[in-house]
């Protein structure tokens, strides 16, 4: 997945659609194509590597309608190549589809559609989703009709953008969960579609954007969009001024707001082609460069990161030594080259960083490589520093980041530490085929798990109102869920300036249960995990000397309701991927305080998005 253009009305579609993909560039991707309805057909131009490529293609094979669809696409099934690239023509050639996310049932799909005489003609599981289309259209529905059948037999977040020959008049869209936003822009008797705002505003400043499970079908000159279940929907038209900065907030207040719902789709984004169910459930982290014989000589990995990132290699530890049973230590970078550490040519040194040019943890990275260690890193800026200095890294796959406070760039290394946990544990050996296939089965859950906690954003907002005015907050967290106290308090410190502790559950008694009272809330992180029953006691200790007592818990849990004054509901996660889900409300909570007290929330004070000096 990645970008999605579309395009109606009277210009040239192929200009308009290179135009918009270009501007999508910045997302990365492996592979680009097109398809333009020209003389009653549709005609695809399909290229592997950079858009330049698709551009000479059609040069050589030009291509011309007022109608079409394009897509810039990172591989989620199959490899990098032009025969699986997107757009996905269905076997008449009469319909044609583009596509963000991840069919969660494609392999189903497939082997039903397969028995029904459909050719497969790539390895993505995009394509069912044109042949279930194909499959309704022939059997004398219409393409509204044919797409909404379609839609509901997939399993997944997605973002679809669908036309067909036999009804040139229109374009249909869809989004189902977070994992895939479409914008579709207003101009003068034309409509356009995309992914993202920047690949349309050239065009128009006139934008509708489309809510989950909402579809919409473009003509050239109106819009109508219905519920996927087809009650019509009233829908809201918007202005954006065309400035670059406005335009990528689209349809937030603040860049960290939007930066938190696009965490459905980083995740999809940083899992894409790294999870492979057709080899046996293995992961594929091939920039990492780590062979079977250099994961077997580990004795020793040291995560070395500075605030946000460091809390997700506390979670990594925790993961790295359950699931691949290497010893882990995790290192404020800072700190690291001033202990004078016991690192040597066994040693794996695992920087984490967003910016990739935190001076600390570059600073670290070349004290680990004076004394022999191998150097990987877990970045998000391609081509940084972190980046370039180490032996392998794994991109976080996030996209831009711009709020200082990072939240997308907290959540996309959990799943990447969780990936390179799997990983070692099935090159050391530590994992039989069963435990592997269900790590697996787990990870691929996790982008439908984060859109469906970005869906409870109300009720967040409502503690937000009662917790805006206080001073003082204490974040209580036990295992695999403490540094989610640790980076909840963070969020809210950084942003809202107001005084916040992340803590050990079991060491509230040791000291920091002195401050509680009615006037110090207590945010505990309580899912249905091996904690529960000792976090639960520690909740009780708070409510006796009269916390009041904000609880992050499993759906469906009613003995938290009797302890808790406030309940934030998570849905039911795996334990090892628990830290995605219960930190996502607490992003939110911090944001919604921030902003109920008019504060500069992309901006704090004192805070700079890269630290690059010590």
């Amino acid at each position: 997945m990645c970008g999605i253009v579309g395009y109606i009305g009277s210009r040239d579609a192929t200009q308009v659609i290179l135009n918009g993909l270009k501007r999508l560039e910045y997302r990365g991707y492996d592979s680009a194509g097109i398809a333009v309805l020209q003389n009653e057909e549709i005609e695809i131009r399909r290229e592997a590597g950079k858009l330049t490529n698709l551009q000479r293609l059609i040069e050589a094979h030009p291509l011309s309608g007022r109608i079409g669809i394009g897509h810039t696409r990172w591989a989620t099934h199959g490899e990098p190549s032009a025969r699986n690239a997107h757009p996905h023509l269905s076997a008449t050639g009469d319909v044609v589809v583009v596509h963000n996310g991840i069919v969660e049932n494609f392999l189903e799909l497939r082997e039903e559609l397969s028995a029904e005489g459909v050719v497969f003609r790539s390895d993505t599981d995009t394509e069912v989703i044109v042949h279930l289309v194909e499959r309704y259209l022939s059997s004398g529905t219409d393409l509204v009709e044919a797409t909404r059948k379609a839609l509901s037999l997939l399993k997944g977040a997605h973002g679809i953008v669908i036309l067909s020959s036999r009804e040139p008049d229109k374009i249909v869209a869809a989004r189902i969960g977070n994992a895939g936003g479409v914008v579709i822009g207003v101009g003068d008797d034309e409509m356009y579609l995309a992914s993202d705002l920047p690949a349309i505003l050239e065009y128009t400043q006139r934008v509708v954007f489309l809510e989950s499970r909402q579809m919409a079908v473009a003509y050239q000159d109106k819009l109508d969009i219905t519920t996927l279940d087809g009650k019509p929907v009233i829908f809201e038209e918007h202005q954006v001024t065309w400035d670059p900065i406005s335009a990528e907030k689209g349809e937030y207040r603040h860049f960290m707001e939007k930066e938190i719902h696009e965490q459905a789709r980083s995740l999809t984004d940083t899992i894409a082609g790294r999870v492979n169910i057709e080899d046996g459930h293995h992961i594929h982290l091939p920039e990492l460069n780590l062979t079977r014989e250099l994961a077997k000589h580990i004795d020793k990995i040291i995560i070395i990161a500075c605030g946000t990132a460091a809390h997700a290699g506390m979670v990594g530890k925790i993961l790295i030594e359950r699931i691949a049973r290497i010893p882990v230590e995790v290192d404020i970078a800072s700190e690291f080259r001033y202990r004078d550490p016991i690192v040597d040519q066994d040693s794996v040194v695992l920087a984490i960083s967003q910016s990739g040019e935190t001076a600390d943890t570059l600073a670290a990275m070349e004290e680990a490589r004076r004394k022999g260690a191998t150097l990987w890193s877990i970045v998000n800026v391609i081509g940084s520093q972190v980046m370039r200095i180490a032996d392998g890294y794994i991109s976080m796959q996030c996209g831009p980041e711009i709020g200082v406070a990072s939240t997308k760039a907290y959540t996309a290394p959990l799943v990447d530490l969780y990936m390179l946990a799997t990983l070692l544990g099935d090159l050391r050996g530590t994992l039989n085929d069963h435990v592997r296939e269900q790590l697996i089965a787990d990870l691929r859950l996790i982008p439908d798990l984060a859109g469906r906690c970005l869906e409870r954003e109300d009720g967040v907002k409502k503690i937000a109102r009662k917790l805006m005015h206080t001073n003082h907050c204490l974040y209580l967290g036990r295992g695999i869920n403490m540094p989610t106290a640790y980076e909840g308090a963070l969020k809210l410190k950084e942003i809202s300036y107001i005084h916040a502790e992340g803590y050990p559950a079991g060491e509230m008694k040791h000291g920091p249960i002195a401050l509680i009272d009615k006037a110090m809330p207590v945010v505990v992180i309580a899912p249905k995990d091996p904690w529960y029953e000792k976090m639960f006691s520690q909740i009780e200790q708070a409510k006796a000397r009269d916390g009041s007592v904000i609880a992050v818990a499993t759906d469906g849990d009613e003995l938290i309701l009797d302890v808790a004054d406030y309940v934030i509901w998570v849905p039911e996660t795996p334990w090892m991927l628990s830290p995605v889900t219960t930190i996502i409300p607490l992003q939110m909570l911090a944001y919604h305080i921030a902003a109920l007290r008019g504060l500069d929330v992309d901006q704090p004070r004192n805070l700079a998005k890269s630290v690059t000096v010590e």
